[in-house]
């Protein structure tokens, strides 16, 4: 199966959570928006056509089938690319953890556009300050602190046990992410999370997804992405 990834060229978002996925199972895709001259054309159409169209991307085509949303789109993935538990039980106990994941990226987003997306984030800098102080004393450690918990009742060194699977990926990205936006209280508090930070390291050091992580196909952390950099939020 040859996959068709559909996002946003030129930034990471979230349909990095889908490329991760497919870099470690070493699949067979098309990054269409940016691999492919007329990609956005492509993207556009597919987002306007009549039958089921994706509310926004990452949407991923797999022959005729389209699936869109994130942990929609892994929850297809994952059996099919050795990256999910095998039971029904499993499964949607890596589809809830990925839910959680889309929540807590959600929120991370709204620490730098609080009021809304189409404003630029100078015409609503007073507002991020407060909702960024609030998201690192709060909910930062709401979040971690729940995975950290996660990984030490699996009892092994990824979530779901002895076998990584997708949510591993995506916890790796979410750490990355916080990284790059919030370094210093990341810093701060990393050693309340001596798992979560194990996790990332040993995610990075996969063959595929370190290779991956030194292409030109791992874009860097950008001023339009998910997780930007702001020094005045980071405290």
């Amino acid at each position: 199966m040859r996959y068709r990834l559909y996002y946003w060229p030129g930034i990471q978002g979230r349909g990095e959570f889908v490329r991760l996925a497919l870099e470690e199972a070493g699949a067979d895709y098309d990054d269409v928006a940016r691999a492919r001259k007329g990609g956005m054309a492509a993207l556009q159409r597919l987002m306007a056509r009549r039958s089921a169209p994706p509310f926004a991307p990452p949407f991923l085509a797999a022959g005729n089938l389209l699936v869109a949303q994130t942990a929609n789109i892994l929850l297809f993935l994952g059996p099919r690319l050795g990256l999910a538990p095998r039971s029904e039980a499993g499964r949607l106990w890596a589809h809830q953890l990925q839910l959680t994941v889309a929540d807590f990226v959600a929120e991370t987003h709204d620490t730098h556009h609080p009021i809304a997306g189409s404003l630029y984030y100078e015409d609503q800098r007073p507002e991020a300050k407060r909702r960024a102080a609030l998201f690192v004393r709060e909910r930062l450690p709401k979040y971690l602190g729940y995975f950290e918990r996660g990984l030490a009742a699996g009892g092994g060194r990824w979530m779901l046990g002895a076998r990584l699977t997708y949510v591993d990926l995506s916890l790796f990205q979410v750490v990355a992410g916080l990284r790059h936006a919030f370094p210093r209280a990341l810093a701060r508090r990393a050693a309340r999370y001596p798992r979560l930070m194990r996790l990332h390291d040993a995610v990075a050091a996969r063959p595929r997804v370190a290779a991956y992580l030194a292409s030109a196909r791992r874009l860097p952390f950008g001023p339009a992405d998910l997780w930007r950099h702001y020094p005045e939020l980071d405290r």
